[in-house]
């Protein structure tokens, strides 16, 4: 299918549009980007920068896409921005491009809702099936794993990771590290337990939500800093997802953790 674009809309030379892409009223492609089959901007819609749009992600009015990071370190390097696919990126969302000092790209997977007004900063990694809901703000340089729920009004501090499967209540302030399948929430975030909902709704067995919560316990209550906590986890017959949430615990990390209360 060839390409529906509204005549008010620019699209620079040098942009490359897919197949059965739908350009609205009024949007402005930039001459770096590339649109996958079935790209839909709205209306209004600015795209911009060394961008890719992964297909059949939907762009509603009034966002900006791959526009210059925020960040007063950036000198205009070269830069990218790359979207999977699938995803809905609603009303004035904003998504900003790399920058040289903090590898030089942002990535989105796929099948993700950034709900209206919320914003991903320079260099953020996002997983799959990640949900951002209204006016929330993920600062640079995170890592946000697959399948996590961040909540509305909610800030996530430049640096911190978020583990597969963590869940993030609204109004919350993230400053740390949160484990995978945690929940989080507070006006300055705590780790309350874990996202038993979220878990149950996957399809996760009884017997892996029974070892989670026991290694839970074990983080809680346990002896010797959270890492050695986490080290003392470690069996050879260990549940995947307990294994999980140990290797996030003991991998690199330029934050500390949230530790449970």
């Amino acid at each position: 299918m060839q390409p529906t674009i509204h005549p008010s809309a620019v699209i620079e030379d040098g942009a490359v549009i897919g197949a059965g892409c739908a350009i609205g009223p009024f949007c402005h492609v930039g001459p770096e980007v590339v649109l996958a089959e079935g790209v839909v901007l709205k209306s209004h819609v600015v795209v911009t920068g060394d961008t890719q749009i992964g297909a059949d992600t939907v762009v509603f009015s009034f966002s900006v896409i791959g526009e210059v990071p925020q960040d007063l370190k950036y000198a205009g390097e070269k830069t990218r921005l790359r979207i999977g696919a699938r995803n809905r990126i609603r009303e004035h969302v904003t998504i900003n491009t790399g920058t040289g000092h903090g590898g030089g790209e942002t990535r989105i997977g796929d099948d993700g809702l950034f709900m209206a007004g919320c914003h991903i900063a320079h260099d953020a990694r996002i997983g799959d099936r990640v949900i951002v809901v209204n006016s929330s703000a993920v600062a640079g340089h995170c890592v946000i794993e697959d399948d996590v729920i961040i909540g509305g009004l909610v800030g996530v501090h430049q640096w911190v990771r978020i583990g597969r499967g963590a869940i993030i209540g609204a109004v919350t302030m993230v400053t740390n590290d949160v484990i995978p399948y945690g929940l989080v929430q507070g006006p300055r975030g705590a780790l309350d337990g874990l996202n038993l909902v979220g878990l149950k709704r996957r399809g996760v067995g009884r017997g892996d939500i029974t070892a989670l919560r026991a290694a839970f316990g074990v983080l809680k209550d346990g002896e010797g800093a959270f890492v050695d906590r986490a080290r003392s986890l470690q069996t050879e017959d260990q549940s995947p997802y307990v294994q999980e949430l140990i290797d996030f615990v003991l991998g690199a990390s330029d934050r500390q953790f949230l530790t449970p209360g």
